[in-house]
């Protein structure tokens, strides 16, 4: 989510108020943030439902427009998580 045309380049307040609505979320969604972006997972339907939510975040706090980027990784032959990608990149530079 990124806010266009705000008074300051800085957007790390939008990024706290996106973490304490990820924080509070009723979906059971796992997020981990980054220095450049924040994953969430879960199924797809609430994954859908709080990207909603988390997209408004930046109208609430008076933006005029908001430009959201999604990427989905929807893995099906197996289960797969943030952690187990990670761990999977791991043991392989272990090599």
């Amino acid at each position: 989510m990124i806010p266009i045309g705000t008074a300051t380049t800085s957007l790390s307040q939008y990024v706290a108020d996106i973490q304490k609505v990820l924080e509070q979320a009723e979906e059971p969604v796992h997020y981990e943030m980054t220095a450049m972006s924040t994953m969430i997972e879960g199924e797809l339907d609430d994954l859908m439902t709080i990207i909603r939510r988390l997209h408004e975040v930046p109208f609430q706090h008076g933006a005029q427009r908001v430009s959201t980027s999604i990427k989905i990784d929807d893995r099906r032959d197996q289960q797969a998580s943030i952690q187990q990608k990670l761990r999977s990149v791991q043991d392989k530079m272990k090599l």
